[in-house]
C-alpha cells in the first residue's frame, strides 16, 4: 500500500507501551526535587535572608537588592549542582503559551577565564526584546524594549532540556518599556491582591484575626491523545490543532464505555511518565482517568494558590507535550479536535481561604460562620450576575466557539447552580430572614447489600451542565476551554468578586454608621442581593433547548460569537471596573481586546486555508481519480451488455460529481469572502466577517467531504479516519 495513511497506521499499530521507572520508591522522596522552594531556601540562605524572603512572599513586600544577591547566588549554586547550564525568565505573553530566552550562567573574565555568574540584576530583571509578541498597540516594532521581572511568589524550577543539561526557569511578569502589562501574570497578581484586600476587609466583620485571604484554584485538564504518525498524516491537526473533516465512526461515545474505563497500556505509561516529571516540578497532580470521548483523558491537581496553580497548569501542558514525544503521542488541547464527540474543557475549581485556615466557601452549622459563608456565596453570585457578559468574554476563543453549547459543555449563557440545600437556605433567608443552613443528620444510601459499607450522600449535588456551579466548598467554572490559559478567566473572576466585596463593605459600613445591628444589616443586604440576582440561578439541564428559551425570557445574554463576546471588554463599564479595582488601565484593556480579536482572526483564517487546501488537494483530487475508475468500470459493463448493472455505478459517479462541484464552489466562495474580510480596514469588521461568513463555509464544505469519505474506496481515501485516530492506541 503506497497510501501515506496506511503507512502511518502500520507504524501506529506496531507501537507498544514504554517501560517507565519511578525516580524513587516514594513520591515524597522526589516531589519538588527540581524546585527552588522553602526547604531549599532554608538550607542555602542565611537566616536573615530566608526570613525576609518568606515575609516578602507572604505579604507581597519588596525584596532588597542585598537579599536578591544572596538569593541569586543560592539559586545558581543549587541549579548548577543539579546540572543546569542556563537560566531564563519564564513568562506568559498574550500568545496564550509560555515563553523563554535561555542565557548561560558562564561569563568570561578579563583574563579570558570562564566562570559561573548570576547576580541579582539577572534574577530580578531581563530584557528579552520580545518585540514580536502581540502588544495590541502598546508599543511599536521599533520600540522593541520590553522587560521581564521576577515573581518570587512562584518558585523557580529546573526544566530538563531532554538532549542534555537543564535550565533554571524563573517565573516572571512581562511589561513594556512604558510599564504596561504584556502578559497574563501581571494583571492576575493585581486581581489577586485586590481580592485579598476586599475579602479580608469583609472577613473582619466576622473575625478580626483574619489578615489575609488567598484565592485558590484546581484546574482539571482534559486532553486527547493521538499517535504521532497518525497526527502527522492529518495536515489539519498539524496546522490547526483540530480535524476540519472526518465522518463520525459507527462507534463513537454512544456506548459510554470509555468514561472511567481501563486506561490503555501505552496511555497509562505516558500518564505515569509525565506525572513523575510533574512531581519533580512540584505540580501536585493526583487524578487521572479516561474521559467521555474515545481517545480523551483528564488530569487533575490538588488545589493551590491561584497564581501558582496557573503557572503549574501552563507548565504541565508544556511538560505533557514534551513527554508525549517520548511515547510517540501528540497531545491535543484544542477545545474541539473531533466533530461528533465531546470536546475538552479546563474546569476551574475556585475558592477563597483565610490565613486562619478557613475556606470561605465551606458551609458551617454555626450561625456566625453560616452568615459569613452566605455572605461570600451571595456576593460571588451577585458578581457573576452583574458581570456575566465579562465572564463570558474571558472564555471566548476560536476553539471554544466549537464547544460551548454543543450538548457536551455549558452553553454560552452564564448561569449559576447552587444545589437544593443552598437554594433552600437562600429562599429562607429571603422569605423568613433566617439562616437555615443546617447539615442535619447524615443521609446514607440503603443499598440492601450487607457487605457494602453505608455510603454518605453529599448535601450538594453536581450539575455538569452548569457553567458556574457550587460543588460543596467551591465554585466550578466549567466553561473554560481546554487550550486556554486560565489566567484570562481568573483575572476577571477575582476582579469582579473583589469589586463586589468592596461594594458590600461600603454598603454595610453605611448601615452600621446609622446604628443598625451588624447581623441584621448583613441579612438585609444579602436578601436584597439575592432578589436582584436570582434570575441567574438555574438548577436544570443547561444543555436543553428549553433552557435557552427560558434564559431569553429571564433576560440573560446568550453571546455565541467570539468577536461579540470580546467586545464586552471595551465597554465603558468594563474599563471602569478594571481601572477602579486597579487591575488593568484603559490602554491595557484596549490592547487585550485587539490582541484577542487578531488571534481569533488568524486562527479562523488558518483553518479556512486548511479547509481549502485539504478539500482541493486531497479530497477532490482523490474523488476525481476514483471517479475515473468507476467510469471505466461503467463503460466496461455497458460494453459487454450489462447496461442495467452499470446504473448503480453511474449513480455513484453522479454523486461524486455533485459533491465535487459543491466543494469547489464552496472553497472558491470562501476564499473570496476571506479576501473581502482581509481587505477591511477595521479589525472588528474583519473578525465579524470571519465569524459570521467565512466560518459558515466550514460545515457546508465539510458535509460534502464527509459524504465522499463514505463513497470512495477505503484503500484510496487519503486522510486518516476518525475510527483510526480515536481507537488505535
Amino acid at each position: 500500500m503506497s497510501n501515506f495513511r496506511f503507512k502511518a497506521l502500520e507504524i501506529a499499530q506496531a507501537r507498544h507501551a514504554l517501560p517507565v521507572a519511578p525516580p524513587a520508591d516514594r513520591v515524597s522522596d522526589f516531589y519538588a526535587s527540581h524546585v527552588f522552594n522553602n526547604e531549599v531556601m532554608r538550607a542555602l540562605l542565611s537566616p536573615e535572608a530566608y526570613l525576609k524572603m518568606t515575609q516578602a512572599i507572604e505579604t507581597g513586600g519588596k525584596i532588597d537588592r542585598d537579599i536578591a544577591d544572596e538569593v541569586a547566588n543560592a539559586m545558581k549554586s543549587w541549579a548548577t549542582s543539579k546540572g543546569a547550564t542556563h537560566y531564563t525568565h519564564w513568562f506568559q505573553p498574550l500568545t496564550g503559551s509560555t515563553a523563554e530566552k535561555h542565557d548561560a550562567f558562564f561569563d568570561i573574565t578579563m583574563e579570558g577565564k570562564a566562570i559561573e555568574k548570576f547576580k541579582a540584576s539577572a534574577l530580578v530583571q531581563q530584557e528579552p526584546d520580545a518585540s514580536s509578541f502581540p502588544s495590541g498597540g502598546l508599543r511599536n516594532t521599533f520600540e522593541a524594549r520590553g522587560y521581564t521581572g521576577w515573581d518570587p511568589g512562584s518558585p523557580a524550577f529546573l526544566m530538563d532540556n531532554g538532549a542534555g543539561g537543564k535550565t533554571l526557569c524563573i517565573p516572571s511578569v512581562f511589561i513594556s518599556y512604558t510599564g504596561e502589562a504584556l502578559d497574563y501574570k501581571t494583571p492576575l497578581l493585581k486581581a489577586v491582591h485586590a481580592l485579598d484586600k476586599a475579602a479580608t476587609a469583609v472577613c473582619q466583620f466576622f473575625d478580626r484575626n483574619v489578615s489575609k485571604v488567598t484565592p485558590t484554584l484546581g484546574a482539571e485538564q482534559e486532553y486527547f491523545l493521538v499517535d504521532k504518525a497518525l497526527f502527522l498524516a492529518r495536515p489539519d491537526l498539524v496546522m490547526a490543532g483540530r480535524t476540519v473533516f472526518g465522518h463520525s465512526p459507527a462507534r463513537g461515545q454512544q456506548l459510554e464505555d470509555h468514561y472511567f474505563g481501563t486506561i490503555p497500556p501505552r496511555v497509562n505509561a505516558f500518564m505515569v511518565d509525565f506525572e513523575f516529571e510533574a512531581m519533580k516540578l512540584g505540580i501536585p497532580v493526583r487524578t487521572r482517568h479516561n474521559e467521555v470521548a474515545p481517545g480523551q483523558f483528564e488530569v487533575a491537581p490538588t488545589f493551590e494558590e491561584v497564581n501558582l496553580a496557573i503557572d503549574h497548569n501552563a507548565l504541565l501542558m508544556d511538560l505533557m507535550e514534551k513527554v508525549a514525544e517520548r511515547h510517540s503521542f501528540k497531545v491535543l488541547f484544542h477545545e474541539k479536535p473531533f466533530a461528533g464527540i465531546n470536546g475538552s474543557g479546563k474546569h476551574n475549581n475556585w475558592s477563597m481561604g483565610t490565613d486562619t485556615g478557613v475556606n470561605l466557601l465551606g458551609p458551617s452549622t454555626k450561625p456566625k460562620e453560616s452568615l459569613r459563608f452566605l455572605t461570600f456565596v451571595v456576593n460571588v453570585v451577585k458578581a457573576v450576575h452583574d458581570n456575566a457578559d465579562l465572564l463570558r468574554a474571558s472564555i471566548a476563543s476560536a476553539g471554544n466557539e466549537f464547544r460551548l453549547g454543543a450538548n457536551e459543555a455549558p452553553p454560552a449563557i452564564m448561569s449559576v447552580f447552587l444545589g437544593e440545600t443552598l437554594t433552600k437556605a437562600l429562599e429562607d433567608l429571603e422569605n423568613k430572614s433566617e439562616i437555615s443552613l443546617q447539615k442535619g443528620d447524615n443521609v446514607y444510601y440503603k443499598l440492601g447489600i450487607n457487605r457494602i459499607p453505608s455510603l454518605l450522600r453529599d448535601n450538594t449535588d453536581r450539575n455538569r451542565t452548569s457553567p458556574f456551579a457550587f460543588t460543596g466548598n467551591k465554585f466550578e467554572f466549567r466553561a473554560v476551554g481546554g487550550g486556554a490559559n486560565s489566567a484570562s478567566t481568573m483575572i476577571v473572576l477575582n476582579t469582579i468578586v473583589a469589586d463586589q466585596l468592596a461594594k458590600f463593605k461600603i454598603e454595610l459600613d453605611a448601615r452600621l454608621a446609622n446604628g443598625e445591628k451588624k447581623e441584621l444589616a448583613v441579612v438585609d443586604i444579602l436578601k436584597q442581593y439575592y432578589r436582584e440576582t436570582k434570575r441567574i440561578l438555574f438548577e436544570g439541564n443547561g444543555y436543553s433547548d428549553e433552557w435557552v428559551e427560558e434564559a431569553a425570557r429571564r433576560g440573560l445574554s446568550n453571546i455565541k460569537s467570539t468577536p461579540e463576546a470580546l467586545g464586552v471588554y471595551t465597554k465603558p463599564e468594563s474599563i471602569s471596573l478594571f481601572e477602579r479595582v486597579g487591575v488593568l488601565n484603559h490602554r491595557e484593556v484596549e490592547a487585550r481586546y485587539e490582541i484577542e480579536l487578531e488571534k481569533y482572526i488568524k486562527n479562523v483564517q488558518i483553518e479556512s486555508r486548511v479547509v481549502g487546501d485539504l478539500a482541493m488537494n486531497h479530497v477532490v483530487s482523490t474523488a476525481l481519480k476514483y471517479q475515473n475508475k468507476l467510469a471505466e468500470t461503467a463503460k466496461a459493463l455497458v460494453d459487454i451488455g450489462m447496461t442495467a448493472e452499470a446504473e448503480p455505478v453511474k449513480d455513484i459517479i453522479r454523486e461524486i460529481s455533485t459533491r465535487v462541484v459543491a466543494i469547489k464552489n464552496g472553497v472558491e466562495e470562501m476564499t473570496e469572502t476571506r479576501k473581502r474580510a482581509n481587505n477591511t480596514s477595521n479589525t472588528h469588521e474583519t473578525a465579524r466577517i470571519y465569524a459570521t461568513e467565512v466560518k459558515d463555509f466550514f460545515d457546508k464544505i465539510r458535509y460534502h467531504v464527509d459524504k465522499l469519505e463514505l463513497v470512495i474506496d477505503d484503500e484510496d481515501w487519503p486522510l486518516v479516519k476518525y475510527r483510526e485516530m480515536l481507537f488505535i492506541k
